[in-house]
């Protein structure tokens, strides 16, 4: 079994666009491996290849999210499209923001397709909570952390909180996808 460190925020992996996927080999099954070990010993949501230091667009989830019929724990290379216009506002954390959770508006409904880590196509389609984790994932795929979706006020909360946390000893920029 094989879990790995994840990195925290601060850590310039995280605000780094990852890599398409282009080899459908051992290697990347061995990665599948690892972020689905590291998030299960995690106990989190989900899981992206940033948090574990690797620059590639793959994220693991867990299967057993509510609305996940496909057990669908990974995908490769994912593009999501939103059937509708709806949105969501609630609690969102982060393995790489430890203890910190805010009000996050996300949509509401996501469709995502993308590929196995053998190289099959595959689809998921959620709501809720499901949808929540597929988006936040692809965000950090995109350089993009939960946190940059704060309003400028929320932001510099959180800065603060940050600064005073036990485990944070980098500097923090703000992404420039906000």
């Amino acid at each position: 079994m094989t879990v790995l460190s994840i990195r925290t925020v601060g850590d310039p992996v995280l605000r780094r666009v990852a890599d398409p996927v282009t080899t459908f080999d051992a290697e990347l099954g061995k990665l599948v491996r690892d972020l689905k070990q590291t998030l299960a010993k995690s106990r989190g949501a989900g899981l992206a290849a940033p948090q574990i230091g690797v620059g590639l667009r793959v994220f693991a989830i867990n299967p057993d999210l509510p609305g996940n019929e496909t057990k669908l724990d990974h995908l490769v290379n994912p593009v999501l499209e939103f059937p509708d216009e709806q949105e969501q506002d609630g609690p969102e954390g982060c393995l790489s923001i430890p203890g910190i959770f805010l009000d996050t508006k996300r949509r509401l409904n996501v469709a995502a397709k993308g590929y196995t880590k053998h190289g099959d196509p595959v689809q998921v389609v959620g709501a809720g909570l499901l949808a929540r984790c597929i988006q936040h994932e692809t965000d950090h795929l995109d350089g993009v952390l939960f946190i940059d979706r704060q309003d400028e006020a929320g932001r510099e909360r959180l800065m603060a909180t940050l600064r005073q946390a036990a485990w944070f000893d980098a500097q923090v920029k703000v992404s420039p996808h906000s």
